[in-house]
């Protein structure tokens, strides 16, 4: 299995990611030793800096920890559910090990402001409300409007037109194979907001209580945004992560 070649990504990103998936997926449990660098770097075709820059990332994000002279085991979660998101690909890997349960059927509705937001002529957009578990706790409610051709791309998917449906996808990974072009890229903003009775009831806090507020317009390779996601986390349960670099100019 090669991770050198994977869209242009850091062979070391690639790695990354898969060994963060195979940990949430529970192939490593809580306290499980991990390969060795030397094992890694054979099994993925890279050099053992790769795997050691890829155990650096898992270990800034608490998925592993190192003991020297014994090797990098998992981390335990202690019941905790805290997620990274640095990409696209983290937010699509949603779907290894929560639920999303639509609290409301995908429907057409008039949103002045999210229409403006997905640079739409009318004012029609097609939105989605659910809500993200992690072994029957609540975490995340989102709120999806999409543009009209994203909505019919999902027109038949069963997991979104019932209330109370359960299922383990992503909006965005139904709409990355869908759609003619994929999805390339994301605008977040991060903001503070406070619980109302609709947020309140969904994540089981209390009203008042402080949400982190992160909202995502997904774009699709040629720049045209198909959707707007509204996310309401409780803090406790959220990082994200980015590297700043100073300029060199």
């Amino acid at each position: 299995m090669s991770t050198k070649e994977h869209g242009g990504e850091a062979a070391y990103k690639v790695l990354a990611r898969e060994l963060r998936q195979a940990i949430l997926q529970r192939r490593y449990v809580d306290g499980t030793r991990l390969p060795t660098e030397a094992e890694l770097a054979d099994e993925y075709e890279v050099s053992r800096q790769t795997v050691r820059r890829a155990f650096h990332d898992l270990v800034a994000e608490g998925m592993v920890y190192r003991v020297p002279g014994r090797g990098t085991f998992a981390a335990p979660r202690d019941g905790q559910y805290l997620r990274q998101f640095g990409s696209i690909e983290d937010l699509m890997g949603l779907s290894l090990d929560t639920q999303l349960e639509v609290l409301r059927p995908l429907r057409r509705k008039v949103d002045i402001d999210a229409a403006s937001r997905l640079r739409l002529d009318s004012d029609v957009v097609h939105t989605v409300v659910f809500r993200r578990t992690h072994e029957g706790d609540s975490f995340c409610h989102t709120t999806v409007h999409l543009h009209p051709a994203a909505a019919a791309a999902l027109g038949d998917v069963p997991e979104l037109g019932e209330a109370g449906a359960v299922s383990d996808a992503t909006i965005i990974g139904l709409l990355d194979t869908r759609l003619p072009t994929p999805i390339a890229e994301a605008e977040q903003s991060i903001t503070a907001a406070s619980a109302d009775q609709t947020l309140a009831d969904a994540l089981g806090c209390t009203v008042g209580d402080p949400l982190l507020r992160v909202d995502r317009i997904y774009l699709t390779t040629d720049q045209q945004p198909v959707e707007l996601a509204i996310n309401h986390f409780l803090p406790e349960q959220y990082s994200y992560r980015v590297k700043l670099r100073r300029s060199t100019h």
